[in-house]
């Protein structure tokens, strides 16, 4: 099983920035990618950022350019870098963790982190 700790969420003014980070532990070894989720009152959680172990990124069309995510191997951590916000940014984003045992994929979230952007 593999833990997932968010922390960096907030309230920013538009324009503003946040970086979000999630720290991974447990079974590390299984992990094959990483990601950002959000969702926002009345709405689905949708895929914002992900990374893959080999660290090709995808984003969501709305964050491109604005966003960016990375990850630190040695702390097993991966980061959101959130520049230039703005209040449709505004959901609760989830750290996600896709894990291989076997022939299985596993799908791991963390407890979620509120981002507010508003004046």
């Amino acid at each position: 099983q593999v833990q997932l700790v968010e922390s960096g969420g907030g309230l920013v003014q538009p324009g503003g920035s946040l970086r979000l980070s999630c720290a991974a532990s447990g079974s590390i070894h299984s992990i094959i990618g990483l990601g950002w989720y959000r969702q926002a009152p009345g709405k689905q959680r949708e895929l914002v950022a992900g990374i893959t172990t080999r660290g090709d990124t995808d984003y969501a069309d709305s964050v491109k350019g604005r966003f960016t995510i990375s990850r630190d191997n040695a702390k097993n951590t991966v980061y959101l870098q959130m520049n230039a916000l703005k209040p449709e940014d505004t959901a609760v984003y989830y750290c996600h963790a896709k894990t291989t045992g076997g022939e299985h994929l596993y799908d791991y979230w963390g407890q979620g982190t509120q981002v507010t952007v508003s004046t």
